[in-house]
């Protein structure tokens, strides 16, 4: 399938409160809307996922994680200039995304994907894509197409095109957790 097609095929899914299968900057994800309550709680029933843990979202630039947080330290946006590898930071006083992606305490994780195909869907969704590993809860994350349990391709709304004959075992991100004193804790 043409990529463009297949992008706008997940992002017409996305905007009808869909929930699609696609590969990342690391390893293939679930993902929807993360301003969608329904949806993201979709995800949660099918990685038999409890609500306690939380999921990452996906922006395309930067900028747009303001609109998504009370305040960003300054130090968040330099670990995202400097970062020469995928990195999701957790930071507090999330707010504007579905409340089940907010953790107890406040937080949500993001991360500004620089993969060409995750940024055009984060684009052209104009949201906060929710990124969470194409598993089930517990279980092995599937760092290719080929080792996505059917369980997972059978429950989703679309399923990407793109990368599927890609055999390069990608690595999930790394973590890091921007507490309110701008302390870093490196979770991954």
């Amino acid at each position: 399938m043409n990529c463009e097609i297949d992008i706008k095929n997940a992002v017409e899914t996305l905007r009808g409160g869909g929930v699609i299968l696609y590969p990342t900057d690391t390893v293939w994800g679930i993902g929807c809307d993360a301003t969608c309550e329904e949806s993201v709680r979709r995800i949660y029933e099918i990685k038999r996922r409890s609500e306690a843990k939380a999921m990452i979202c996906l922006v395309d630039k930067a900028d747009r994680i303001q609109r998504y947080f009370r305040s960003v330290p300054d130090v968040a946006w330099d670990l995202f200039d400097t970062a020469t590898s995928p990195l999701t930071i957790i930071l507090d006083g999330a707010q504007g995304v579905a409340p089940s992606l907010i953790a107890a305490d406040g937080s949500l994780g993001v991360r500004v994907t620089r993969d060409q195909f995750s940024h055009d869907i984060c684009y052209r969704l104009q949201k906060p894509l929710v990124s969470t590993s194409a598993n089930i809860s517990g279980m092995p994350v599937a760092r290719t197409y080929r080792e996505i349990p059917q369980e997972i391709l059978d429950a989703v709304d679309y399923v990407c095109s793109f990368r599927r004959g890609d055999n390069v075992a990608r690595q999930p991100s790394s973590i890091i957790k921007l507490g309110h004193d701008c302390q870093v804790k490196v979770l991954r």
